[in-house]
């Protein structure tokens, strides 16, 4: 289990703002993904339906069965897309927030840098550490620093309460559709998807809101300046944090 960690960073501040904007346009492309997934599963399920009631699943031209699944399945694979491309910048992201709270006070966290990435590799465990991760950058990056309670974690628990949901819904309904044998089965797998995708959805705009209230606690905690458990970053990186804004 990961343990507690004195001060592991080489007194340097980079600004996440630039990273934080890019997470949060492709975190809006994954939102718009999800929207055209929603209307692709709406669309299977109507033909299928249809179909069903005709008996074209068991005796009839299946084509237009075949369409609305090669729809469905290539709404998905954008979605897998769009979210690969944002996992990437994100990483990237929470690991600079995660060095940067490491400056403000590296006393607030429980596991050490490398665990802003290691973290969502762990299976089983990446249900639990990431948040736990976040929680500890998030108290770092508090205006006021360890002199004052920490902000209000309310957006980080949705956030992440939103994103664990999306996420076992979504393996749910994928693996119901998959092994689906029937049309009532395959019509109730479509159902799961799209609850995922409106899930997810929310998952998206609650992790916008998220990314930009940390980036932005960040800022202010630079331009506070250090406490006295923190460890004072330069002058010189203060300086490039505002050019930065």
């Amino acid at each position: 289990m990961p343990t507690p960690t004195g001060p592991q960073t080489s007194n340097v501040l980079r600004s996440p703002v630039g990273l934080g904007r890019a997470v949060c346009v492709l975190l809006g492309a994954v939102a718009v993904a999800d929207v055209a997934s929603i209307g692709a599963g709406f669309h299977a399920r109507q033909v299928f339906g249809e179909a069903a009631a005709d008996d074209v699943l068991r005796y009839g031209d299946a084509a237009a069965v075949d369409g609305a699944d090669r729809l469905y399945q290539a709404s998905v694979s954008l979605y897998l897309l769009m979210f690969l491309a944002t996992a990437v910048v994100f990483l990237v992201w929470f690991r600079r927030v995660r060095m940067n709270a490491e400056v403000f006070d590296a006393y607030a966290h429980a596991m050490r840098p490398g665990w802003a990435i290691g973290a969502w590799f762990v299976p089983l465990g990446n249900f639990l550490l990431p948040h736990r991760v976040a929680s500890g950058v998030w108290t770092a990056s508090s205006p006021g620093g360890s002199n004052r309670a920490p902000a209000p974690r309310g957006l980080l628990h949705a956030w992440w309460a939103a994103l664990l949901c999306a996420t076992l819904v979504a393996r749910y309904a994928a693996l119901r559709y998959e092994k689906a044998e029937d049309t009532g089965e395959l019509l109730h797998a479509l159902d799961l998807g799209m609850a995922a995708d409106a899930l997810d959805i929310a998952a998206a705009v609650l992790a916008i809101l998220f990314v930009r209230r940390l980036t932005a606690m960040q800022g202010e905690r630079a331009a506070a300046g250090p406490d006295r458990q923190a460890v004072s970053p330069r002058p010189a990186d203060l300086m490039a944090w505002r050019r930065a804004h």
